[in-house]
């Protein structure tokens, strides 16, 4: 398990998307997800980044599960693609048998409505791996793979994290 963890691990302390944020707080590292509280914006979150492929890719992908008190927000989900996205792209999640067509941009991805985001993260529960599919700006199609091993508690842990703050 640790093994698995330290890739992780070494991405949460060196990538820039945490680096400028020195405030954030580890909930811990679940499986293959980590869980983090930013008492500043505020907010909380579980994040992991996607398995590794020898695609080319112009960021590195990661998907999240959000929730900002401040916002009345619970379990807002995000996706950073692996590539930048075609001008209209067909962006789908496939979570076990279940699929979702997302709303995205640039390079990133998101459920439509809070409804959405409340059956994705349902569907993540119970699952033990997701993917991401859509088409980049050169018209090729891709795949973003994750692996849902730890992201239940991850997200309960966020969930947690926040609870007390308003």
């Amino acid at each position: 398990m640790l093994r698995r963890s330290l890739p992780l691990l070494l991405l949460l302390v060196s990538t820039p998307l945490w680096a400028n944020d020195r405030s954030r707080d580890s909930l811990g590292v679940f499986g293959d997800w980590g869980a983090f509280r930013d008492p500043e914006t505020p907010r909380c979150y579980a994040i992991a980044e996607a398995e590794a492929n020898s695609s080319r890719r112009d960021f590195q992908p990661f998907a999240s599960v959000a929730t900002w008190p401040s916002r009345n927000v619970r379990a807002q989900v995000h996706f950073r693609l692996g590539r930048r996205l075609a001008e209209n792209p067909r962006v789908q999640l496939a979570i076990g048998g279940e699929r979702y067509t997302l709303t995205a941009g640039d390079g990133d991805a998101w459920a439509a409505d809070t409804r959405t985001d409340r059956a994705i993260v349902a569907a993540m529960r119970a699952a033990g791996g997701m993917s991401v599919s859509a088409t980049d700006m050169r018209g090729n199609r891709f795949t973003d793979r994750y692996s849902l091993d730890g992201a239940a508690t991850a997200i309960d842990a966020a969930n947690v994290g926040c609870a007390q703050i308003r």
